[in-house]
């Protein structure tokens, strides 16, 4: 691990354009539970079909906020870890250049981070999908509450978490994320089993460009065979070694 982290820490400190591309696993630290970890992951007893995608959403909106406000709220009340901390950190002194994640929980932005690309949206709103008001998430909860559903108060159509479901398009973020790829000689994963498309594409698409792909998972990930470095651990440990190997 010592010899590993040494080599991590050496190619963030000689990159030129250092991105980081995190998932699920970086806010498992928060109290978040992941998706498809064996005994806590939230696939576990639910079809994310049904939950989880747009055809599922308009099919039983009731299901859908059944299954999801009280996991929202939970969101609500995490604090950021040490990954998100150091992200933001390396943000400042210029060392990474932006954060592209599949979370949705905000918590890279609350730890102080600046260029954040969410390629899944974010939960802490939502939109009307007819007229497309933007609300706080907060307003959606009380909706929900006092009616079963939420709906507009301009046009009395449902809304929307401001999240992408299985079944939508990405955000324009992602394509700002991609540019970021090309753009980056480094690529640091962290926290994602690479098994979502079209964001996991963004790992080969940084290897064909020429940069430099570095892994931190605690599984393994189908693009472990093309990186450059590969650490399989929980990501605090690591974290505060490369902090500690920083300063």
């Amino acid at each position: 691990m010592k010899r590993l982290v040494e080599e991590l820490v050496k190619g963030l400190l000689e990159a030129r354009y250092a991105v980081a591309l995190t998932g699920a696993g970086v806010s498992t630290d928060s109290g978040i539970p992941d998706f498809r970890s064996p005994g806590s992951g939230l696939w576990r007893h639910v079809n994310p079909m049904q939950v989880a995608s747009i055809e599922g959403f308009f099919a039983d909106p009731v299901r859908f906020y059944e299954f999801w406000c009280w996991r929202f709220a939970k969101l609500s009340s995490a604090v950021p870890n040490i990954t998100h901390r150091l992200l933001a950190e390396l943000e400042e002194r210029g060392i990474l250049r932006a954060v592209i994640t599949q979370n949705i929980d905000d918590l890279h932005r609350k730890a102080g981070s600046k260029r954040v690309l969410e390629a899944h949206g974010n939960f802490t709103r939502g939109r009307c999908v007819a007229c497309r008001k933007l609300y706080a998430i907060e307003e959606i909860f009380v909706k929900v509450e006092r009616a079963g559903l939420p709906r507009c108060d301009d046009c009395g159509q449902l809304l929307k978490p401001d999240v992408v479901l299985f079944g939508e398009l990405l955000p324009p973020s992602f394509e700002e994320a991609m540019a970021e790829v090309e753009r980056s000689d480094l690529l640091w994963v962290l926290g994602t089993s690479l098994e979502v498309y079209p964001v996991a594409g963004l790992v080969p698409q940084a290897k064909q460009e020429g940069a430099k792909v570095f892994i931190v998972n605690r599984e393994p990930t189908p693009f472990d065979g093309i990186a450059d470095l590969v650490i399989h651990s929980e990501l605090a440990p690591v974290m505060e070694r490369v902090r500690l190997s920083l300063r």
